[in-house]
Order: C-alpha cells, then sequence, then structure tokens
C-alpha cells in the first residue's frame, strides 16, 4: 500500500507535496520521493526512508516549480532497495513522471510486451515503471499525428492503459509543460480523490490517495476520482473528466476502512471513522447475541487503529473502556519483519502493558484484524503476564483467509492464520479463552450506509473472490518468486504483522 498526491498550482509546490505525503505517511513508510516540474524541467528527490528524513532543506530548495508529484512507498512488488523508490520518469513524449498506488496482476506478461513490442526497457522490479511505460507508448500514439497534447489525446492513452493493465491502481502522472494526470482502475479499488482551493493567478488543484491530505492543506473536496475515470489538470488549473474505462464499476477496497485509511478520512463518500466505530457496535451485537452470559470486565484496544470500534463496543456491553497499553509513536507501522524472533521483539518494542488495568480481570482485546496471528498471541501473552484471568480476542474485521493482490502484501495464504483454520482452531493457535470475529456482511452493511450507491466491494481477502479473475497465475508467479528469494536468502520473509 503506498500513498500519492499531485498538485497543480500557482506557486511553488514543493512544501505542499511535503506537508501532503506527511499526512499519508501510514501508507507508506519505506521510501519517499517527489519530482516537481518549473516550466519543462523537471526536478526529482527520492530515497528510502520517512518523508521527515528523505527531504531536507537543500533538497527542497532544488525541487522548484508550480505543479508536481509526491510517493511514499510501501513494497508490495519489487524490493526495498532505493532504486524503486517513486516516482519514476521517461522523457518521451514529453517528459512523463509517474507515481503509483496499488498492484498490478498481469506484470510479467506487459514486461515482456514493453519489451518485445513497444521497444521499451524496464530497468526495475517495481510495476510502477511498467504502468508509466504503458501510458507512456500509449500517450505517444495518441499524439502520433501532432505535437499538442490534448486532454483526448491523454483520456485515448488512458484507455490504453485500461486495456493492458490489470490490477488495482491509483496513478498520478505530471507531464512536462502541459499539467497533471490522474485515474483509477476500472474498480476504483484504490482510493484517490480530487481538491480545489483558491489561489493567485488560477484555482489549485489537488489529488491524492486519501481526504484528509487535501483537507489539512485547506483544500475542499470537489468529489473522488472515479473508477476508470481520468482527471486531467491543466497548467492554468482547468480541471477535465472523462471515464476511461467501458468496464468502470466501482468497487472500493474493504480493507481500507478497517486498517489502512486515517480515520479522518473519506473515501468514495464513505467515512471512515463512522465506518469503524459502527463496526465496534456489531461486534458488541455478535456478543451480545452469542455470548449473552458474557463475564467481560473491561474493553482495552491495541492501538491505534481500534480505538474507534472499542468505544462503541464498551458502551453497548455496558462495561468500561480501558487504555491497557501505550505504543511507542516513534516506531512505524511494522509491515514487513525478517522472521519470527524479529517480529516478536517488535511487538513489546511497540506496546507495553499498565498492569493495573489487566490484574485479576476477565479482559476483552480488540484489535482491527488478524493477519498472520503472531501479533495477537504476543499481545495476549502479554495481557496474561500482566495479570488478566481470562483474555478474550476480538476483531472489528471478519476472517482473513485468502491472499491479497491488489496492493497489500498477504500474496501466501499459508501465512494466513485463518486459512483453513476453525474460529475453535484460531483460538489455541493465538492463545484466547474466546475469539469473536465480525461477520462479513455486518462489515460490507456497514461500509454501504456510507454510500448506497456501492453495489460491490473488493473483499477477496474474506471471500476469496478475486475482481481481475486473474488470482490464479498471479499467486503462482508470486510463490515461485518467493521460493525462489528464499533459496538465494535465509532471512526473506515478507509477511505483514499488524500493530
Amino acid at each position: 500500500m503506498c500513498g500519492v498526491v499531485g498538485i497543480v498550482a500557482s506557486q511553488a509546490v514543493n512544501q505542499e507535496i511535503f506537508d501532503a505525503l506527511t499526512v499519508l505517511q501510514h501508507r507508506g513508510q519505506d521510501a519517499a520521493g517527489m519530482m516537481t516540474c518549473n516550466d519543462r524541467k523537471f526536478s526529482l528527490r527520492k530515497g528510502n526512508g520517512l518523508v521527515r528524513d528523505v527531504f531536507r532543506t537543500r533538497h527542497m530548495r532544488r525541487l522548484t516549480g508550480n505543479m508536481g508529484i509526491g510517493h511514499v512507498r510501501y513494497p508490495t512488488a519489487g524490493s526495498s532497495s532505493e532504486s524503486e523508490a517513486q516516482p519514476f520518469y521517461v522523457n518521451s513524449p514529453f517528459g512523463i513522471a509517474l507515481a503509483h498506488n496499488g498492484n498490478l496482476t498481469n506484470t510479467t506478461q506487459l514486461q515482456s510486451e514493453l519489451f518485445k513490442d513497444d521497444l521499451r526497457h524496464i530497468n526495475t522490479g517495481s510495476d510502477s515503471e511498467v504502468i508509466l511505460n504503458v501510458f507512456a507508448h500509449e500517450l505517444q500514439q495518441a499524439c502520433a499525428s501532432h505535437l499538442n497534447l490534448t486532454p483526448e489525446a491523454v483520456f485515448k492513452a488512458v484507455s490504453g492503459v485500461h486495456k493492458r493493465c490489470r490490477g488495482g491502481y491509483a496513478v498520478v502522472a505530471v507531464i512536462a509543460g502541459h499539467g497533471v494526470v490522474a485515474f483509477r482502475d476500472s474498480f476504483g479499488i484504490r482510493p484517490l480523490i480530487l481538491g480545489q482551493r483558491d489561489g493567485g493567478a488560477h484555482p489549485e488543484v489537488m489529488v491524492a490517495s486519501e481526504s484528509a491530505a487535501l483537507t489539512a492543506l485547506g483544500f475542499q473536496i470537489i468529489d473522488d476520482v472515479g473508477a476508470g475515470e481520468a482527471i486531467f489538470i491543466k497548467t492554468n488549473g482547468e480541471i477535465v473528466r472523462k471515464v476511461c474505462s467501458s468496464t468502470a464499476s466501482l468497487s472500493p477496497c474493504l480493507f481500507e476502512f478497517v486498517y489502512f485509511a486515517r480515520p479522518d478520512s473519506i473515501i468514495d463518500k464513505i467515512s471512515v471513522y463512522k465506518v469503524r466505530k459502527n463496526l465496534g457496535k456489531h461486534v458488541a451485537e455478535k456478543i451480545i447475541k452469542t455470548w449473552p452470559d458474557h463475564d467481560i470486565d473491561v474493553v482495552i484496544p491495541i492501538p491505534e487503529t481500534s480505538r474507534n470500534a472499542a468505544i462503541p463496543l464498551a458502551n453497548r456491553l455496558g462495561v468500561e473502556l480501558r487504555e491497557g497499553f501505550v505504543k511507542n509513536r516513534y516506531i512505524g507501522r511494522t509491515f514487513i519483519m525478517p522472521g519470527q524472533a524479529t517480529r516478536r521483539k517488535a511487538v513489546h518494542q511497540k506496546l507495553s502493558v499498565i498492569e493495573l488495568e489487566f490484574k485479576n480481570k476477565n479482559v476483552l482485546l480488540i484489535d482491527d484484524s488478524i493477519v498472520r496471528g503472531t501479533t495477537s498471541k504476543e499481545i495476549i501473552n502479554m495481557a496474561r503476564s500482566a495479570g488478566a484471568n481470562k483474555v478474550y480476542f476480538a476483531s472489528s474485521a471478519p476472517p482473513i483467509r485468502f491472499p491479497n493482490i491488489y496492493g497489500i502484501d498477504m500474496p501466501c495464504k499459508d501465512e494466513l492464520v485463518a486459512h483453513n483454520h476453525s474460529i475453535e482452531e484460531i483460538e489455541k493457535m493465538i492463545d484466547a479463552d474466546k475469539l469473536i470475529y465480525l461477520d462479513l456482511d455486518d462489515l460490507v452493511s456497514v461500509a454501504k450506509e456510507g454510500n448506497q450507491s456501492i453495489k460491490q466491494f473488493e473483499s477477496a481477502v474474506f471471500d476469496g473472490i478475486y475482481l481481475t479473475g486473474d488470482e490464479t497465475d498471479y499467486l503462482n508467479q508470486v510463490a515461485k518468486a518467493r521460493g525462489e528469494n528464499k533459496e538465494n536468502n535465509d532471512d526473506f520473509d515478507t509477511v505483514i504483522d499488524y500493530i
């Protein structure tokens, strides 16, 4: 999962992009990058690390221009090397820089096509470089008969991208001297939102992965970028929009609302905060229905994303809500951990317990989700060590039983604790006295409350239904690649632990 931003303004945009990326830092902590454009000249800075570490004053001074794009990276394809930090750049046609959130499922096929048919060289393992070259080729074909770049040519190029690229993707690109392009995959799996504010010579326009980045910078929300839609923002702030996919059907990712997005964001007109609050209510209703004689003394959230659900959960059950864990805010989200011992150590580095809230109590811990189960088990053991009589565990998401192929790095089913295991088996595996999962129907209904026009969500991690229908080939390729990497590196183990 990554975060992207693109801005066209009447003044320098480097500080604005920096600030927006800081707001989106939760979406990726592996690398950060920014490309600005001054007339027709690009300036680039990117590298591994957090936004605050990648960009120094000397870099910011060189990032000149009134339009640009930015990216924070969490790697799902390729590697964590600095060469794969974004944005990427090609000089033809016009000069294009691009950043991308999501994951292509037919990258291998596209790499072959780009080399054999389009005569384009791919220098990294990143699917973002692939989608850039596909877009560049399609744009060159659309502009073959003239030198002027028109919105119609841009939209024709994006249509070509949709025909060739499969998967989930939200893209921002800056075209030297012309403007910023933003588009979303045909299902709208990955989020992208458009905003505007008053500028000097002309209105200033911004697109970003989440609305929180817009509002933090004083932009007013205009609309979400639609499924299959492209938006061309000219250098004068004029916005031109068009749906470029004949199969567009909005199906946003449910896991954005469960975990990834900030609670103060609105995605596809759905409040993330409101969803998480209501998830807590539904977990409580399930406990009341299936376990009416519960002996829960206290509800304790596992920081941070489960706190929104914990408050209404405790209120509905009529028990106290307590803060039993203290989080070290200076350690980022633990997306990738090389091995079991490191994962266990990371839990203790990030969380410490307040024994007073556990001692001699029956505790219900609530987390946003359970992926591998390693983190959950370690936290339960911490609660027992702090003196809890019984430790119950609730997830405000349904069981995660299937791999994700659209931008979340959990592509191996054998790594998922809920895959092919019953609730009772998972209870024993994570050492819980009782385990409560939210039902998928409840998650879907809560999300739909915010936007009744959405008929379907991308929910493959819960139900195994993949919208693009090409999961088998992709997962076989991933399994093969991981097997080869393990042979060459005993420490290779890219799995997610959510804390």
